[in-house]
């Protein structure tokens, strides 16, 4: 199972990002997926989530309003557009993946590798 998250760069405060995440390896048809991120000397922590099969999304409040999660069931990629973005959104970004609803905000069993995201004020 692999998950390659990409997108991320320099941006000025205000701007916008897209990032990608490219799962591979197995069928994430019934999965959930979402965003996790982990600002310099900060714990990692829940962006958004949503279901690849349903239409539920799942956002921190930090985050509700500027960013949207979604996905491209077709190409098989799921996406965070960044808007509105922040400073203190200045972190590396993680795409993550489980079976369960319950596990998605916390503990995924599934983690890709980061693509950092860094917003100059």
């Amino acid at each position: 199972v692999q998950l390659q998250a990409s997108g991320g760069g320099l941006v000025q405060a205000g701007g916008s990002l897209r990032l990608s995440c490219a799962p591979s390896g197995r069928t994430f048809s019934s999965y959930f997926m979402g965003w996790f991120r982990q600002a310099p000397g900060k714990e990692r922590e829940f962006v958004a989530a949503l279901g690849w099969s349903v239409s539920s999304t799942y956002y921190a409040d930090s985050v509700r309003g500027r960013f949207t999660i979604s996905r491209d069931n077709a190409k098989i990629r799921m996406y965070l557009q960044m808007n509105s973005l922040k400073p203190e959104d200045t972190a590396v970004y993680y795409c993550a993946a489980d079976p369960k609803r319950g596990n998605i905000a916390n503990s995924p069993q599934y983690w890709g590798r980061g693509t950092l995201v860094t917003v100059s004020s």
